[in-house]
């Protein structure tokens, strides 16, 4: 039922977002913003007022029908601020989709999707050629009293990669079968990714409220997910801190509240701590059996700072009896190249810590430098800590060790239309194992990644 309804979907989706991109002649990326925001204002907001809404028009991604800044759904902040869920990155940031209008309503629409091989060498070593990405739609009601109405779906090939997802050295979490782990493979997201709606409301200049639910959604916990993340969206495949950074962007049940005053913003969420089981097709019952509380600070337009920590009941299918406590931290810098460039790097640590008191830890420094539009060169540090790689005696989780991965890639993109590229790129990987693991790693194994990605915004 799901692969029937959603097929359509998002064909449908990315025809529309290919006549919208068409549309009207503009440059792929905003101008850099030399100045703060002008909020708008918090009665008889007519976001629509002295303009023709009679047809549907591509506007650039971060203007309004009038040429203004578009402000966020949530709040009196410009729309580059926003990433995944609720979460915040710099307002330097690019905020990638094609923007039209219908009547009282704003859509926006962006697709991203990666034909992937990947060879990772060793003898846990695997090759497999993949298909990943999104498909995203928003649809957006500005109202005279100053609030908002924000739907947005999200749609992902991964599903049909197949439940053991594609070869990811020393990554581990989730299961294909129900019954053993996932290690050394980075597991398909779910064919919905998102599903959620927001409401806002601005209680002056500087301060808004908002509630945001999903089904599946993201709770407030963490950086933006990696594949909205700028110093990550361009590399082909997960990080191996995804289970301790942001795993949870998709979880089937979740609602959060939220106050943003100027620069700072606090929210709380409630939410399911499993993480989606093996069928990516379906949904899963939803239930609210965790907590999780953010507060983000964005101190200038160039930096977006977070810090988060969530009470996550049983997130592994493989050990319902077996909660945990998680902690975030996280720097992302951000800022415009001359006129089309951008340099975006990310700094941020995770821990997650069981029922009897084990910590584990995580490090990532991530960045992605592109001086164009056709060029874009990224690189990626990771430090974990785990005891998934070897089972133990009698099954279940095995020694702890530190492991480690470096990553380097580059892309060149072609403008095929407005708003419509096509990149050809390559990554190569580093794995380093200590002493014990070597034997069953053949050494440090590496990994190259070749990929042929389209990118709608």
């Amino acid at each position: 039922m799901a692969i029937r309804f959603i097929a359509p979907l998002a064909g449908a989706s990315l025809l529309v977002l290919a006549q919208a991109a068409s549309a009207q002649d503009h440059s792929h990326h905003p101008a850099p913003q030399t100045q703060p925001p002008v909020p708008a204002p918090t009665t008889s907001f007519d976001p629509h007022a002295d303009h023709d809404m009679s047809r549907m028009q591509a506007q650039p991604a971060t203007m309004d029908h009038s040429g203004h800044t578009m402000t966020s759904p949530l709040g009196p902040w410009p729309m580059s601020r926003d990433a995944s869920g609720t979460s915040w990155q710099p307002d330097a940031g690019r905020h990638g989709g094609v923007h039209w209008s219908d009547g009282d309503w704003t859509f926006m629409g962006h697709a991203l999707l990666n034909l992937t091989y990947t060879g990772q060498n060793g003898p846990r070593g695997d090759d497999q050629t993949f298909v990943s990405g999104m498909i995203m739609g928003a649809a957006r009601r500005d109202f005279a009293d100053g609030s908002t109405l924000n739907l947005r779906l999200m749609a992902s090939p991964d599903p049909f990669m197949g439940r053991s997802g594609y070869p990811l050295l020393l990554a581990a979490g989730e299961t294909a079968d129900g019954i053993n782990p996932l290690v050394d493979r980075q597991h398909p997201h779910e064919l919905i990714m998102e599903a959620s709606a927001s409401y806002s409301r601005r209680l002056s200049d500087s301060d808004s409220v908002f509630a945001y639910i999903g089904y599946p959604g993201e709770p407030a916990f963490g950086p933006p997910a990696f594949m909205h993340r700028m110093s990550a969206m361009d590399g082909p495949e997960a990080p191996i801190t995804h289970h301790w950074l942001d795993s949870t962007h998709i979880v089937f049940g979740v609602t959060t509240l939220g106050w943003a005053h100027d620069s700072f913003k606090l929210e709380a969420s409630a939410f399911k701590g499993r993480e989606p089981d093996q069928d990516r097709f379906d949904f899963d019952a939803p239930r609210l059996d965790s907590w999780a509380v953010r507060g983000s600070w964005n101190p200038s337009q160039e930096w977006s700072l977070q810090v988060s920590y969530a009470d996550v009941s049983a997130p592994e299918q493989l050990e319902p009896d077996e909660d945990e406590t998680k902690w975030s931290a996280s720097a992302i810098h951000a800022r415009n190249i001359g006129t089309d460039g951008w340099w975006s790097s990310t700094l941020a640590w995770g821990r997650k810590t069981n029922d009897h008191g084990e910590s584990k830890d995580a490090w990532l420094a991530e960045t992605a430098f592109s001086p164009d539009h056709r060029w874009t060169v990224f690189g990626r540090a990771e430090r974990i800590q785990t005891d998934e790689l070897v089972p133990g005696i009698g099954g279940g989780h095995g020694p702890l060790y530190t492991v480690a991965k470096v990553s380097v890639g580059v892309i060149h993109d072609w403008q095929l239309a407005e708003n419509v590229r096509f990149g050809v790129g390559a990554q190569y990987s580093l794995n380093r194992v200590p002493d014990p693991l070597e034997p069953i790693y053949g050494g440090d194994p590496d990994g190259g990644t070749i990929f042929l990605r389209l990118k709608i915004e």
